[in-house]
């Protein structure tokens, strides 16, 4: 991806947000040179990896299959194996109309996707066996609270306020309807290195074509511009 494509859709999803009144913190919008004059007080958001995550999926194509997130907390591994500490993660989704974030589930993490303003969102779902195939069975899943079951591969579709709980070893893949969403994540401690099961091979973290400064960093930027030894 280049470099300005990122900050036009960092310019759009602002104005999303406004529309939406869904606000950010701070340090969202640090500049480049902000980053750089950081110190240690903000290496948690560093390694936790908070902040803006845009991926194409290595495809190329972002609207077509992407995504756009802003982690706003999260919690560590270690938090999970001692139980104490911050043993969640919360995540803000933009998805754009037809969008598709490819088939996947988490070993560990267990989730709510919420649909908090927009279009319609819509998953499709399959149950995965021990090593990571499709079951040809009933997906029961929770909306809002409320039992479902759906076929193998059946749709759920999330009108904005509703929210799904997916469990482990739930695979899905979603997209959006009639108009972009603003979705929600709310979940276990986030672990993307170890914790995402793609049923395709994908990539993670676009290659950068560098046309145009960055308007605000990535989480995959932050080696390029912040180093506490520096200040």
């Amino acid at each position: 991806m280049k470099r300005s494509e990122i900050n036009t859709i960092l310019r759009d999803t602002e104005d999303l947000l406004e529309k939406h009144q869904f606000h950010l913190p701070p340090f969202a919008y640090w500049s480049p040179e902000e980053w750089k004059q950081k110190g240690e007080e903000v290496q948690e958001i560093v390694d936790k990896k908070l902040g803006w995550d845009i991926t194409d999926f290595g495809q190329g194509e972002f609207y077509e299959r992407g995504l756009l997130l802003f982690t706003l907390r999260n919690g560590d591994v270690k938090n999970l194996k001692e139980g104490t500490g911050k043993l969640y993660a919360e995540k803000m989704l933009i998805v754009e109309e037809n969008q598709v974030t490819p088939l996947h589930f988490h070993w560990t993490k267990t989730e709510d996707i919420i649909n908090r303003g927009g279009g319609d969102l819509v998953l499709q779902l399959y149950n995965a066996t021990d090593d990571g195939e499709l079951q040809d069975s009933e997906v029961a899943i929770s909306v809002d609270s409320i039992r479902r079951t759906v076929l193998p591969g059946g749709t759920i579709t999330l009108h904005p306020g509703e929210s799904i709980t997916l469990p482990t070893f739930c695979y899905h893949t979603f997209w959006a309807a009639n108009q972009p969403v603003l979705a929600g994540e709310v979940s276990l401690v986030n672990d993307d290195d170890h914790d995402n099961r793609f049923y395709s091979e994908v990539g993670r973290f676009p290659e950068i074509e560098e046309d145009e400064p960055p308007l605000y960093l990535l989480v995959n930027d932050y080696k390029d511009y912040y180093d506490p030894r520096e200040q």
